[in-house]
C-alpha cells in the first residue's frame, strides 16, 4: 500500500475538500392545476395532479363537528 511522502499541509487538505460543498439546486416543475412548484416527473404534492390527470386524490381530514360523528334518535327521525 502506498505512503505518502511528506504531509500535507491544512490549508492544502481544506481547499482539496472546498469544491464538495457546493450542491446544484434541484430543478422544479409547475403544476398545470394549481401552479405551484413540485419536483420534475412526480405528482404534484398540493393537488394530487400529474401530467394534467387526477392521480391522487386529495384525502380530508376528518374534523371533530358539533355533531361529534354518533347521531342522537332525535337525529336520526
Amino acid at each position: 500500500m502506498p505512503n505518502p511522502k511528506r504531509k500535507h499541509t491544512r490549508s492544502r487538505r481544506d481547499s482539496r475538500r472546498s469544491a464538495n460543498w457546493r450542491l446544484e439546486p434541484v430543478s422544479a416543475s409547475t403544476c398545470s392545476n394549481c401552479a405551484k412548484t413540485h419536483p420534475p416527473h412526480c405528482v404534484c404534492p398540493h393537488c394530487g395532479f400529474y401530467a394534467g390527470e387526477l392521480v391522487l386524490p386529495k384525502r380530508e381530514k376528518k374534523g371533530k363537528g358539533k355533531s361529534g360523528g354518533t347521531a342522537t334518535k332525535e337525529q336520526e327521525k
